[in-house]
């Protein structure tokens, strides 16, 4: 009777059998044997979609199924099947170390039997037990791996022990759920980065304090505060809106920095948008011109310092009480303080004090 195989190659020597090489045979047997038990080999099944066949060795050694752990290599362009035959009963350790976002698949050669696939973004570790269950349709089991579960999404609790590395990838939930970052008890959330975005598809982004408490802004570490600057778009507008009937309040002194306006050629350009609170302190006898980006309803103030004699003049569009220009102290060593109001068509005046000293 001649020698038989089993799913893994091991020679069974029938009574009798292999004389003079009995003793090589069982050697490689055994070797063999420690191959399943605790061998590690590399199956490369780089290129396109196709279908990686593992087949068995009888009575040698070197097969890659009869390893108890199997790395896939190599680059793919294609989603991957490797396979077994259908008589092969035994549990590997699959480590998927591709490169390319395709699945890779493990099964048996033929049948309905249930199969593992690695997902296209999967690069670890999986335990299976090919079943050899059924003749026709056996199945490939997923075993857990150290903490029970086949998925990570299957624990609702999940600890680390060190910091979390997302090796460059986003952080998402699924199906319009939440993400909350809570700190351990008294514990903060620090954000590291220079600059925090919050918002998603050109959508409104709130900013919304748990409960009853207040949102507070903490410059400079809390010490000596730093500027808040709230910026925009290109000449974007920045609203401040309250809700229902409340009141925008400033605890604290609010005002505009003055800024300066210079005379060229005996007239004074103004942007009403960057400098509404103005100085001119007079090099000649000036015109103010008519100012730039005037926004209807806003409030611009000038002070004039007389340096010398100098007359001030003002084109029409700004509207004086009475329609009125008055007249100017045109004194040195004197000011004079003017407001107007942006109506839409002329700047107003609102206001005067004339004939100040300098201080």
């Amino acid at each position: 009777m001649a020698s038989t195989y089993t799913p893994l190659g091991v020679e069974l020597q029938a009574t009798g059998e292999n004389a003079g090489t009995w003793g090589t045979k069982t050697n490689t047997n055994l070797q063999l044997v420690e191959q399943i038990l605790g061998g590690f080999t590399q199956q490369s099944i780089a290129g396109g979609a196709q279908t990686t066949a593992l087949s068995v060795s009888d009575g040698s050694t070197g097969a890659t199924l009869a390893h108890r752990m199997i790395e896939f290599t190599g680059t793919i362009s294609g989603n991957q099947i490797v396979t077994i035959p259908l008589d092969v009963q035994t549990f590997y350790i699959l480590r998927n170390s591709t490169s390319g976002s395709h699945t890779v698949q493990f099964k048996y050669a033929s049948g309905s039997g249930s199969t593992f696939t690695f997902s296209a973004t999967d690069k670890g570790d999986k335990i299976v037990f090919a079943a050899a269950n059924d003749g026709t349709n056996p199945d490939i089991k997923t075993l857990a791996i150290g903490t029970g579960i086949a998925n990570v999404v299957e624990d609702t609790t999940p600890q680390l022990g060190g910091d979390l590395d997302v090796n460059g990838q986003d952080i998402v939930s699924t199906s319009n759920a939440d993400i909350d970052i809570i700190p351990n008890g008294t514990g903060d959330v620090n954000l590291g980065a220079d600059t925090v975005q919050i918002g998603d598809n050109n959508a409104d982004a709130t900013l919304t304090t748990q409960g009853t408490g207040d949102l507070i802004l903490n410059t400079n570490n809390g010490t000596n505060a730093g500027n808040i600057t709230l910026a925009d778009g290109a000449n974007g507008d920045i609203n401040f809106t309250t809700n229902g009937t409340g009141a925008i309040k400033f605890n604290d002194i609010a005002y505009i920095p003055q800024q300066a306006l210079t005379s060229s050629s005996n007239a004074v350009a103004w942007d009403a948008q960057a400098k509404p609170n103005a100085f001119h302190l007079t090099t000649e006898n000036t015109t103010f011109s008519a100012p730039t980006n005037n926004i209807e309803g806003s409030f611009i103030c000038l002070e004039i310092n007389y340096n010398g004699s100098h007359t001030i003049a003002f084109n029409t569009v700004f509207e004086f009480a009475a329609s009125t220009a008055p007249t100017f102290t045109s004194a040195d060593g004197k000011t004079d303080i003017l407001v107007f109001r942006y109506n839409g068509a002329a700047w107003q005046e609102v206001g005067r004090t004339l004939n100040l000293s300098e201080s």
